[in-house]
Protein backbone atom coordinates (compact mmCIF):
# COMPACT_ATOMS: atom_id res chain seq x y z
CA UNK A 1 0.00 0.00 0.00
CA UNK A 2 0.92 3.79 -0.72
CA UNK A 3 1.00 5.47 2.62
CA UNK A 4 0.87 9.21 2.29
CA UNK A 5 0.82 12.22 4.15
CA UNK A 6 -2.60 13.45 4.29
CA UNK A 7 -3.87 16.75 5.23
CA UNK A 8 -7.65 17.28 5.97
CA UNK A 9 -8.81 20.74 6.03
CA UNK A 10 -12.01 21.31 8.15
CA UNK A 11 -13.03 18.94 11.25
CA UNK A 12 -17.15 19.12 10.33
CA UNK A 13 -18.61 15.76 10.18
CA UNK A 14 -17.24 15.37 6.19
CA UNK A 15 -13.63 16.22 7.56
CA UNK A 16 -13.87 14.12 10.32
CA UNK A 17 -15.69 10.88 8.40
CA UNK A 18 -12.47 11.41 5.35
CA UNK A 19 -9.81 11.36 8.34
CA UNK A 20 -11.38 8.32 9.90
CA UNK A 21 -11.22 7.20 6.45
CA UNK A 22 -7.57 8.20 5.70
CA UNK A 23 -6.62 6.62 8.93
CA UNK A 24 -7.98 2.95 8.51
CA UNK A 25 -6.46 3.04 5.24
CA UNK A 26 -3.28 3.44 6.96
CA UNK A 27 -2.42 6.80 6.12
CA UNK A 28 -0.91 9.36 8.13
CA UNK A 29 -3.35 12.28 8.83
CA UNK A 30 -3.15 15.66 10.11
CA UNK A 31 -6.57 17.78 10.11
CA UNK A 32 -6.80 21.15 10.31
CA UNK A 33 -9.78 23.31 11.76
CA UNK A 34 -10.26 26.90 11.75
CA UNK A 35 -12.12 27.06 14.73
CA UNK A 36 -11.86 25.98 18.63
CA UNK A 37 -14.12 23.17 18.16
CA UNK A 38 -15.00 20.28 15.84
CA UNK A 39 -17.88 19.76 14.14
CA UNK A 40 -18.60 22.55 11.43
CA UNK A 41 -22.78 23.45 10.40
CA UNK A 42 -23.72 20.65 13.01
CA UNK A 43 -21.94 21.48 16.53
CA UNK A 44 -23.14 22.38 19.90
CA UNK A 45 -22.63 26.24 20.20
CA UNK A 46 -19.67 27.35 22.77
CA UNK A 47 -21.40 29.00 26.22
CA UNK A 48 -22.95 32.40 24.73
CA UNK A 49 -24.08 35.14 27.50
CA UNK A 50 -27.97 34.93 25.62
CA UNK A 51 -28.24 30.64 26.10
CA UNK A 52 -29.56 32.23 29.65
CA UNK A 53 -33.14 31.32 30.49
CA UNK A 54 -35.65 33.04 32.40
CA UNK A 55 -34.59 31.77 36.06
CA UNK A 56 -31.02 32.32 35.02
CA UNK A 57 -29.12 29.33 34.54
CA UNK A 58 -27.82 28.42 31.21
CA UNK A 59 -28.92 26.57 28.16
CA UNK A 60 -26.85 24.69 26.20
CA UNK A 61 -27.95 25.28 22.49
CA UNK A 62 -26.62 23.85 19.38
CA UNK A 63 -25.62 26.02 16.30
CA UNK A 64 -28.76 24.78 14.34
CA UNK A 65 -31.37 21.11 14.69
CA UNK A 66 -30.16 18.19 12.60
CA UNK A 67 -32.50 15.42 12.05
CA UNK A 68 -30.89 11.91 11.52
CA UNK A 69 -33.27 8.97 9.76
CA UNK A 70 -33.17 5.27 9.87
CA UNK A 71 -32.02 4.93 6.74
CA UNK A 72 -28.90 6.46 7.29
CA UNK A 73 -26.64 3.61 6.50
CA UNK A 74 -23.07 5.13 6.61
CA UNK A 75 -23.77 7.57 9.56
CA UNK A 76 -25.05 4.88 11.97
CA UNK A 77 -22.38 2.30 11.35
CA UNK A 78 -19.30 5.28 11.79
CA UNK A 79 -21.25 6.52 15.04
CA UNK A 80 -20.29 3.03 16.31
CA UNK A 81 -17.04 2.82 14.97
CA UNK A 82 -16.08 5.80 16.98
CA UNK A 83 -17.87 4.43 20.57
CA UNK A 84 -21.19 6.51 20.53
CA UNK A 85 -24.27 3.84 20.41
CA UNK A 86 -27.09 4.97 18.59
CA UNK A 87 -30.09 3.53 20.53
CA UNK A 88 -28.14 5.87 22.91
CA UNK A 89 -27.40 8.68 21.65
CA UNK A 90 -30.49 9.15 19.69
CA UNK A 91 -34.17 8.86 20.48
CA UNK A 92 -36.45 7.04 18.25
CA UNK A 93 -39.58 8.31 16.93
CA UNK A 94 -41.55 6.77 13.72
CA UNK A 95 -42.15 9.19 11.27
CA UNK A 96 -44.22 12.40 12.64
CA UNK A 97 -45.35 15.43 10.30
CA UNK A 98 -48.09 16.59 12.53
CA UNK A 99 -49.47 19.54 13.46
CA UNK A 100 -50.77 20.96 16.63
CA UNK A 101 -54.43 20.28 16.02
CA UNK A 102 -53.39 16.86 15.16
CA UNK A 103 -53.70 16.98 11.49
CA UNK A 104 -50.99 15.23 9.09
CA UNK A 105 -48.93 12.20 8.76
CA UNK A 106 -47.58 10.13 12.00
CA UNK A 107 -46.48 6.47 11.20
CA UNK A 108 -47.17 3.66 13.33
CA UNK A 109 -44.26 1.89 15.07
CA UNK A 110 -44.91 -1.18 12.84
CA UNK A 111 -42.38 -3.29 10.45
CA UNK A 112 -42.15 -1.54 6.49
CA UNK A 113 -43.66 -1.14 4.73
CA UNK A 114 -46.93 -1.61 6.68
CA UNK A 115 -46.53 1.42 8.40
CA UNK A 116 -46.30 3.72 5.77
CA UNK A 117 -49.97 1.96 4.48
CA UNK A 118 -51.31 2.57 8.16
CA UNK A 119 -49.75 5.87 8.35
CA UNK A 120 -50.93 7.13 5.45
CA UNK A 121 -54.94 5.82 5.71
CA UNK A 122 -55.34 7.20 9.49
CA UNK A 123 -53.64 10.42 8.36
CA UNK A 124 -55.45 13.09 10.43
CA UNK A 125 -57.71 15.65 8.66
CA UNK A 126 -57.27 13.67 5.16
CA UNK A 127 -60.10 12.88 3.07
CA UNK A 128 -59.92 9.27 1.03
CA UNK A 129 -59.57 11.14 -1.68
CA UNK A 130 -56.42 13.14 0.17
CA UNK A 131 -55.25 9.58 1.20
CA UNK A 132 -55.46 7.93 -2.34
CA UNK A 133 -53.77 10.36 -4.10
CA UNK A 134 -50.63 10.13 -2.11
CA UNK A 135 -50.44 6.27 -2.26
CA UNK A 136 -51.48 6.62 -6.67
CA UNK A 137 -48.75 8.90 -6.83
CA UNK A 138 -46.41 6.69 -4.37
CA UNK A 139 -47.00 3.83 -6.43
CA UNK A 140 -46.54 5.91 -9.95
CA UNK A 141 -42.80 7.21 -8.62
CA UNK A 142 -42.04 3.52 -7.80
CA UNK A 143 -43.37 2.18 -11.28
CA UNK A 144 -40.77 4.73 -12.59
CA UNK A 145 -37.78 3.73 -10.25
CA UNK A 146 -38.18 6.84 -7.99
CA UNK A 147 -36.71 8.75 -11.19
CA UNK A 148 -38.00 11.75 -12.91
CA UNK A 149 -36.16 13.97 -15.01
CA UNK A 150 -33.34 16.84 -14.07
CA UNK A 151 -35.34 19.45 -14.56
CA UNK A 152 -38.70 18.36 -12.55
CA UNK A 153 -39.01 20.39 -9.38
CA UNK A 154 -40.89 19.55 -6.76
CA UNK A 155 -43.90 21.47 -7.40
CA UNK A 156 -44.06 19.63 -10.50
CA UNK A 157 -43.50 16.40 -9.44
CA UNK A 158 -46.91 17.43 -7.17
CA UNK A 159 -48.94 17.92 -9.93
CA UNK A 160 -51.75 15.21 -9.03
CA UNK A 161 -51.68 15.22 -5.32
CA UNK A 162 -54.64 16.78 -3.34
CA UNK A 163 -53.80 20.55 -1.98
CA UNK A 164 -54.07 19.13 1.47
CA UNK A 165 -51.42 16.60 1.30
CA UNK A 166 -49.12 19.07 -0.97
CA UNK A 167 -49.54 21.55 1.95
CA UNK A 168 -48.94 19.06 5.17
CA UNK A 169 -46.72 16.26 3.58
CA UNK A 170 -44.80 17.56 0.51
CA UNK A 171 -43.81 20.83 1.11
CA UNK A 172 -42.99 20.86 5.28
CA UNK A 173 -40.85 17.33 4.18
CA UNK A 174 -39.24 19.41 1.22
CA UNK A 175 -37.95 22.20 3.13
CA UNK A 176 -36.98 20.11 6.09
CA UNK A 177 -35.10 17.73 3.97
CA UNK A 178 -33.56 19.62 1.40
CA UNK A 179 -33.91 23.31 2.89
CA UNK A 180 -35.63 24.97 -0.42
CA UNK A 181 -38.95 26.11 -1.66
CA UNK A 182 -41.05 22.93 -3.42
CA UNK A 183 -41.38 25.47 -6.56
CA UNK A 184 -36.79 25.28 -7.01
CA UNK A 185 -36.40 22.45 -5.21
CA UNK A 186 -35.24 19.45 -7.21
CA UNK A 187 -37.91 16.65 -7.63
CA UNK A 188 -34.98 13.94 -8.26
CA UNK A 189 -33.35 14.29 -5.15
CA UNK A 190 -36.87 14.89 -3.24
CA UNK A 191 -37.78 11.40 -4.58
CA UNK A 192 -34.48 9.62 -3.60
CA UNK A 193 -34.88 11.19 -0.38
CA UNK A 194 -38.28 10.37 -0.13
CA UNK A 195 -37.53 6.16 -1.04
CA UNK A 196 -34.38 6.08 1.52
CA UNK A 197 -37.05 7.46 3.99
CA UNK A 198 -39.68 5.10 3.39
CA UNK A 199 -39.01 1.87 1.64
CA UNK A 200 -34.93 1.77 1.79
CA UNK A 201 -33.65 -1.23 4.71
CA UNK A 202 -32.49 0.41 8.02
CA UNK A 203 -28.89 1.71 8.19
CA UNK A 204 -28.25 0.21 11.56
CA UNK A 205 -28.61 -3.87 11.70
CA UNK A 206 -27.42 -3.79 14.98
CA UNK A 207 -29.04 -6.42 17.61
CA UNK A 208 -29.58 -3.68 19.87
CA UNK A 209 -32.17 -1.61 17.90
CA UNK A 210 -34.06 -4.46 16.27
CA UNK A 211 -37.32 -2.19 15.56
CA UNK A 212 -35.38 0.41 13.78
CA UNK A 213 -37.44 1.49 10.28
CA UNK A 214 -35.85 3.41 7.39
CA UNK A 215 -38.15 6.36 8.19
CA UNK A 216 -38.00 6.84 11.73
CA UNK A 217 -36.03 10.02 12.75
CA UNK A 218 -33.76 9.81 14.57
CA UNK A 219 -33.35 13.00 17.24
CA UNK A 220 -30.18 13.74 19.64
CA UNK A 221 -30.71 13.49 22.73
CA UNK A 222 -26.92 14.84 23.06
CA UNK A 223 -25.57 18.19 21.94
CA UNK A 224 -24.03 17.70 18.33
CA UNK A 225 -20.45 18.08 19.78
CA UNK A 226 -21.02 14.85 21.70
CA UNK A 227 -22.83 13.04 19.35
CA UNK A 228 -20.17 12.39 16.84
CA UNK A 229 -17.38 15.26 16.82
CA UNK A 230 -15.83 14.61 20.11
CA UNK A 231 -15.78 11.04 19.78
CA UNK A 232 -14.56 11.12 16.06
CA UNK A 233 -11.73 13.34 17.62
CA UNK A 234 -10.66 11.13 20.33
CA UNK A 235 -10.44 7.96 17.92
CA UNK A 236 -8.46 10.08 15.40
CA UNK A 237 -6.06 10.87 18.04
CA UNK A 238 -5.73 7.36 20.10
CA UNK A 239 -4.59 6.19 16.35
CA UNK A 240 -1.77 8.84 15.89
CA UNK A 241 -4.06 11.49 13.62
CA UNK A 242 -2.53 15.10 14.30
CA UNK A 243 -5.58 17.48 15.47
CA UNK A 244 -5.10 20.86 15.18
CA UNK A 245 -7.67 23.34 15.93
CA UNK A 246 -8.04 27.56 16.25
CA UNK A 247 -5.40 26.66 13.01
CA UNK A 248 -6.94 28.56 9.39
CA UNK A 249 -5.72 26.76 6.90
CA UNK A 250 -4.72 29.50 3.67
CA UNK A 251 -4.98 28.13 -0.07
CA UNK A 252 -2.97 24.95 -0.38
CA UNK A 253 -0.30 25.54 -2.86
CA UNK A 254 2.10 22.65 -5.00
CA UNK A 255 5.57 22.64 -4.01
CA UNK A 256 8.33 20.35 -5.78
CA UNK A 257 5.71 17.86 -6.37
CA UNK A 258 3.67 18.19 -2.60
CA UNK A 259 0.91 20.14 -1.36
CA UNK A 260 1.84 23.00 1.21
CA UNK A 261 -0.83 23.46 3.39
CA UNK A 262 0.12 25.69 6.52
CA UNK A 263 3.78 24.82 7.87
CA UNK A 264 3.28 21.22 6.28
CA UNK A 265 3.94 19.61 3.34
CA UNK A 266 1.60 16.39 2.18
CA UNK A 267 1.40 13.99 -0.58
CA UNK A 268 -2.50 14.69 -0.33
CA UNK A 269 -5.26 17.38 0.71
CA UNK A 270 -8.95 16.94 1.62
CA UNK A 271 -10.45 19.97 1.51
CA UNK A 272 -13.66 19.49 3.52
CA UNK A 273 -14.79 23.25 4.31
CA UNK A 274 -17.57 24.95 2.99
CA UNK A 275 -18.22 24.85 -0.80
CA UNK A 276 -18.26 28.72 -0.45
CA UNK A 277 -14.59 29.11 1.53
CA UNK A 278 -13.40 26.42 -1.00
CA UNK A 279 -14.03 28.71 -3.69
CA UNK A 280 -12.59 31.15 -1.91
CA UNK A 281 -8.75 29.20 -1.08
CA UNK A 282 -9.29 27.77 -4.81
CA UNK A 283 -10.00 31.52 -6.33
CA UNK A 284 -7.11 32.93 -4.56
CA UNK A 285 -4.46 30.49 -5.87
CA UNK A 286 -5.93 29.97 -8.92
CA UNK A 287 -3.94 32.50 -11.29
CA UNK A 288 -1.06 31.73 -9.37
CA UNK A 289 -0.83 28.04 -9.73
CA UNK A 290 1.43 26.55 -12.41
CA UNK A 291 -0.19 26.62 -15.97
CA UNK A 292 -1.49 22.67 -16.11
CA UNK A 293 -2.50 22.94 -12.08
CA UNK A 294 -4.58 26.34 -12.43
CA UNK A 295 -6.52 24.37 -15.54
CA UNK A 296 -7.85 21.59 -12.95
CA UNK A 297 -8.84 24.31 -10.25
CA UNK A 298 -10.37 26.71 -13.07
CA UNK A 299 -12.59 23.94 -14.47
CA UNK A 300 -13.63 22.95 -10.71
CA UNK A 301 -14.46 26.68 -9.98
CA UNK A 302 -16.55 27.03 -13.00
CA UNK A 303 -19.14 24.73 -10.95
CA UNK A 304 -18.44 25.30 -7.61
CA UNK A 305 -19.50 29.16 -8.20
CA UNK A 306 -22.51 28.82 -9.42
CA UNK A 307 -23.80 27.38 -6.36
CA UNK A 308 -26.65 29.19 -4.67
CA UNK A 309 -27.29 29.17 -0.96
CA UNK A 310 -30.17 29.21 1.59
CA UNK A 311 -29.73 30.18 5.26
CA UNK A 312 -31.87 28.42 7.95
CA UNK A 313 -32.72 30.18 11.44
CA UNK A 314 -33.32 28.41 14.90
CA UNK A 315 -35.51 30.44 16.88
CA UNK A 316 -35.04 29.29 20.61
CA UNK A 317 -37.89 30.25 22.99
CA UNK A 318 -38.49 29.04 26.33
CA UNK A 319 -41.84 28.56 28.26
CA UNK A 320 -41.72 26.97 32.11
CA UNK A 321 -42.78 24.12 32.66
CA UNK A 322 -44.53 23.13 28.95
CA UNK A 323 -43.72 19.76 27.16
CA UNK A 324 -45.18 19.10 24.09
CA UNK A 325 -47.00 15.50 23.02
CA UNK A 326 -44.25 15.04 20.80
CA UNK A 327 -40.93 15.86 20.58
CA UNK A 328 -41.00 17.25 17.16
CA UNK A 329 -44.05 18.89 15.65
CA UNK A 330 -45.19 20.15 12.73
CA UNK A 331 -46.04 23.77 12.32
CA UNK A 332 -48.20 25.92 9.82
CA UNK A 333 -45.77 27.84 7.54
CA UNK A 334 -46.43 31.37 5.85
CA UNK A 335 -44.31 34.54 4.91
CA UNK A 336 -45.61 35.67 8.17
CA UNK A 337 -45.32 32.71 10.34
CA UNK A 338 -42.01 31.35 8.89
CA UNK A 339 -40.74 28.05 11.35
CA UNK A 340 -42.16 24.81 9.93
CA UNK A 341 -41.48 22.71 12.77
CA UNK A 342 -40.37 22.85 17.00
CA UNK A 343 -38.62 20.87 18.78
CA UNK A 344 -39.15 20.24 22.69
CA UNK A 345 -35.63 20.41 24.03
CA UNK A 346 -36.64 19.27 27.15
CA UNK A 347 -37.46 15.69 25.63
CA UNK A 348 -34.20 15.20 23.99
CA UNK A 349 -31.93 15.82 27.09
CA UNK A 350 -32.16 19.98 27.72
CA UNK A 351 -33.77 22.02 29.70
CA UNK A 352 -37.65 21.60 30.24
CA UNK A 353 -39.82 24.29 28.78
CA UNK A 354 -36.86 24.71 25.92
CA UNK A 355 -38.22 25.03 22.40
CA UNK A 356 -36.68 25.30 19.25
CA UNK A 357 -37.87 26.71 15.84
CA UNK A 358 -36.75 26.26 12.91
CA UNK A 359 -37.21 28.48 9.49
CA UNK A 360 -35.29 26.71 6.59
CA UNK A 361 -34.49 28.98 3.19
CA UNK A 362 -34.83 31.94 5.95
CA UNK A 363 -35.10 35.58 4.39
CA UNK A 364 -35.80 37.90 7.23
CA UNK A 365 -33.52 39.57 9.77
CA UNK A 366 -32.42 38.27 13.04
CA UNK A 367 -34.99 40.45 14.63
CA UNK A 368 -38.18 40.00 12.73
CA UNK A 369 -37.66 36.08 11.95
CA UNK A 370 -37.44 36.01 16.06
CA UNK A 371 -40.67 38.44 16.14
CA UNK A 372 -42.81 36.12 13.64
CA UNK A 373 -41.47 32.97 15.09
CA UNK A 374 -42.61 34.07 18.81
CA UNK A 375 -45.92 34.78 17.72
CA UNK A 376 -46.47 31.81 15.64
CA UNK A 377 -45.53 29.76 18.58
CA UNK A 378 -47.81 31.39 21.18
CA UNK A 379 -50.77 30.82 18.17
CA UNK A 380 -49.98 27.54 17.30
CA UNK A 381 -49.05 25.94 20.54
CA UNK A 382 -51.54 28.05 22.60
CA UNK A 383 -53.29 24.97 24.21
CA UNK A 384 -49.76 23.59 25.38
CA UNK A 385 -48.49 26.81 26.62
CA UNK A 386 -51.11 26.80 29.60
CA UNK A 387 -51.63 30.46 29.18
CA UNK A 388 -47.94 31.78 28.94
CA UNK A 389 -46.39 33.60 26.74
CA UNK A 390 -42.83 32.23 24.95
CA UNK A 391 -39.52 34.02 26.14
CA UNK A 392 -36.89 34.52 23.96
CA UNK A 393 -34.19 32.77 24.55
CA UNK A 394 -31.34 32.95 21.38
CA UNK A 395 -31.82 33.06 17.73
CA UNK A 396 -29.13 32.12 15.36
CA UNK A 397 -29.13 32.61 11.43
CA UNK A 398 -26.74 30.96 9.72
CA UNK A 399 -26.42 32.94 6.16
CA UNK A 400 -25.24 29.57 4.03
CA UNK A 401 -26.46 26.92 5.99
CA UNK A 402 -26.80 24.79 2.69
CA UNK A 403 -26.45 25.53 -0.66
CA UNK A 404 -29.94 25.67 -2.49
CA UNK A 405 -30.65 22.22 -4.02
CA UNK A 406 -32.46 23.51 -7.19
CA UNK A 407 -33.34 21.09 -9.83
CA UNK A 408 -30.89 20.53 -12.33
CA UNK A 409 -28.10 21.55 -10.09
CA UNK A 410 -24.75 20.48 -11.37
CA UNK A 411 -22.27 19.84 -8.16
CA UNK A 412 -18.52 20.12 -8.48
CA UNK A 413 -16.34 17.03 -8.92
CA UNK A 414 -14.93 15.29 -5.89
CA UNK A 415 -11.20 15.57 -7.54
CA UNK A 416 -10.11 19.03 -7.80
CA UNK A 417 -6.80 18.20 -9.33
CA UNK A 418 -4.21 15.46 -8.80
CA UNK A 419 -3.41 14.80 -5.01
CA UNK A 420 -6.46 17.47 -3.93
CA UNK A 421 -9.46 16.74 -3.37
CA UNK A 422 -12.68 18.12 -1.80
CA UNK A 423 -15.56 16.40 0.36
CA UNK A 424 -18.92 17.70 2.00
CA UNK A 425 -22.53 17.66 1.56
CA UNK A 426 -22.95 19.78 -1.95
CA UNK A 427 -20.64 17.33 -3.29
CA UNK A 428 -22.66 14.15 -2.64
CA UNK A 429 -25.42 14.36 -5.72
CA UNK A 430 -28.16 12.07 -4.81
CA UNK A 431 -28.36 13.86 -1.65
CA UNK A 432 -29.53 17.39 -0.67
CA UNK A 433 -27.15 18.76 2.71
CA UNK A 434 -27.29 16.23 4.90
CA UNK A 435 -24.91 14.77 7.74
CA UNK A 436 -25.48 11.28 5.73
CA UNK A 437 -24.21 13.10 2.52
CA UNK A 438 -21.42 15.18 4.46
CA UNK A 439 -20.10 11.76 5.87
CA UNK A 440 -20.62 9.38 2.34
CA UNK A 441 -18.26 12.41 0.67
CA UNK A 442 -15.60 12.10 3.11
CA UNK A 443 -15.62 8.72 2.84
CA UNK A 444 -15.36 8.86 -0.93
CA UNK A 445 -12.58 11.45 -0.41
CA UNK A 446 -10.92 8.61 1.80
CA UNK A 447 -11.04 6.16 -0.84
CA UNK A 448 -9.91 8.29 -3.46
CA UNK A 449 -6.39 8.49 -1.55
CA UNK A 450 -5.60 5.20 -3.46
CA UNK A 451 -6.12 6.36 -6.86
CA UNK A 452 -3.11 7.26 -8.10
CA UNK A 453 -3.65 9.44 -11.80
CA UNK A 454 -0.44 10.75 -13.50
CA UNK A 455 -0.55 14.73 -14.24
CA UNK A 456 1.49 16.35 -16.75
CA UNK A 457 3.64 19.37 -16.27
CA UNK A 458 4.06 19.80 -19.96
CA UNK A 459 2.35 23.06 -21.43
Amino acid sequence: MNRKSVCVVGAGWAGLAAAIGAVQAGHRVTVLEATRSFGGRARALEHSPAALLPDGSFAPLDNGQHILIGGYQETLKLLRLVGVEPQDALLRVPLCLQFADTEGLVLPDWPQPWNLLAGVLSAGGWSLSDKWSLISALRRWKKRGFQCTASATVAELSVGLNSTVVDTLIVPLCFSALNTPPQQASGQVFLTVLHDALLARPGDANPAWPALASSDLLLPRVDLSSLFPKAAAHWLEMRGATLRSACRAQAPQWNAGRWRVADGDFDAVIWATGAQHAVQAFGEYAPRAPKNLSIYLKRWLRVAQSLKYQAIATVYAHATGVTLPKPIMALRSSPVAPAQCVFDRGQLGGPEGLLAFVVSACTGTCELVQQQVLAQGNNELADYLQAQLLTPVQTIIEKRATFSCTAGLRRPPQRVAPGLLACGDYLYAPYPATLEGAVRSGMMAALALSEDDGFSWKA
